[in-house]
């Protein structure tokens, strides 16, 4: 399944939006405008449901309701997240979910959220399978604290919408944090990669080997003078990454990930997040600390992959490389942008006057990277930063 349709109200930078999304997105702004609170709200529900987690634990890793809620909220306080689930783009809605919160601690409590709503649509059924509020039958105070797609005993009839979140994937590489793990911490929701060697660790052997095998592929190309990407466990049985580094010896020398480069780690990052898993895959800015040749082709690697693996990706980019693709289509962009009222999302498709940028034989990136560029921008070098 892909998410069709996100809708926020009052989260983050957005203070109501609906996004059409496909089944490869890029997702391209001005700094500040929410490109990353745009995937966050997707995993956020993944949080919901991830073991250890829960709504108010999901709410507080976000630094509390007021950190999560709109500054631009007029009337409506609460805070709303609803997805609309397809089996593909163009086939028809199968699932709804809305999940509707708000804040109702003092003192104390401060930070508890309590729900407001909490609806499921089944396509299967006909109809809705759940819909809660705090006015319905046999809901409290207590009860309001959790959602039913979090629970076991609650959410057999959409156990699907609970799977489907659970394998939502994002991978950010902080490549100093792979440098410095123990190679035990982390695992699956360890987003930034301190656990990255440990969840390569976990991997049945042979998966393992076939993707490492994949990346190689990329990363001698890439990254000419590494070859034998591979993994291995040291005296003490601390997983690691090595790669033999071609120089004047004949043989070259082995090394591993505390001497590869920042880039090397952020693509084999990337490579492994499109390979391991089936859920959604939710990338930021893949192109930092890669060369332009290499995030060239970033598209074409999504496009491949998804060409045998029935895979959502959803990428935030500012990449004029990446953008210059030739293959991504109009209904493959979401444009966001600032407004006093929040920020608005609009698919460039509906946009008329970036229509006809493309239709002359302009890119995307041609047609947006301009358009993003903040006001005032070429003023910078006239700015006198000596000091006084």
């Amino acid at each position: 399944m892909l998410i069709s349709t996100i809708t926020l109200y009052n989260w983050k930078n957005f203070q109501h939006c609906e996004a059409h999304l496909a089944d490869r997105c890029f997702i391209v702004g001005a700094n500040a405008t929410g490109k990353s609170n745009l995937l966050d709200a997707i995993r956020f529900l993944h949080d919901v449901v991830k073991q250890g987690g829960g709504l108010q634990t999901a709410v507080d890793d976000r630094g509390g309701i007021t950190r999560i809620r709109c500054l631009s909220a007029r009337k409506r306080t609460d805070v709303e997240i609803g997805v609309e689930l397809k089996e593909s783009v163009s086939g028809e809605i199968k699932w709804k979910y809305v999940l509707g919160f708000r804040h109702t601690g003092g003192g104390i409590r401060k930070s508890q959220v309590s729900i407001v709503t909490e609806q499921v649509y089944s396509a299967e059924a006909g109809g809705y399978v759940l819909n809660r509020s705090a006015e319905s039958e046999g809901e409290d105070e207590e009860t309001l604290k959790y959602t039913h797609l979090e629970q076991a005993n609650a959410n057999q009839k959409f156990r699907e919408v609970k799977d489907f979140f659970l394998q939502v994937e994002y991978l950010n590489i902080i490549p100093q944090l792979i440098r410095e793990s123990d190679g035990r911490q982390g695992g699956k929701d360890d987003y930034y990669g301190r656990g990255f060697l440990a969840r390569l660790s976990v991997l049945n052997e042979a998966t393992r080997n076939s993707y490492l095998k994949k990346i190689n592929e990329v990363v001698r190309l890439a990254v000419p003078q590494l070859s034998e990407l591979s993994f291995a466990k040291d005296e003490n049985n601390m997983p690691h990454l090595e790669a033999r580094y071609l120089h004047w010896r004949a043989q070259g020398s082995k090394q591993r990930e505390t001497q590869f480069s920042d880039g090397t780690l952020r693509l084999i990052g990337f490579l492994f997040a499109l390979l391991d898993g089936n859920g959604v895959v939710l990338l930021e800015e893949p192109e930092i600390n890669l060369h332009p040749g290499i995030v060239a082709h970033i598209p074409e690697f999504i496009a491949r992959m998804q060409r045998y693996k029935n895979r959502q990706v959803l990428i935030t980019t500012h990449s004029y490389d990446i953008l210059s693709d030739a293959g991504i289509d109009e209904n493959e962009v979401l444009l966001l942008t600032a407004t006093d009222e929040g920020t608005q999302v609009t698919n460039i498709s509906n946009e008329e006057d970036i229509c006809n940028v493309l239709g002359a034989g302009f890119s995307v990136a041609d047609a947006l990277i301009p358009r993003t560029k903040p006001d005032g921008i070429d003023e910078l070098g006239t700015i006198n930063l000596a000091a006084e």
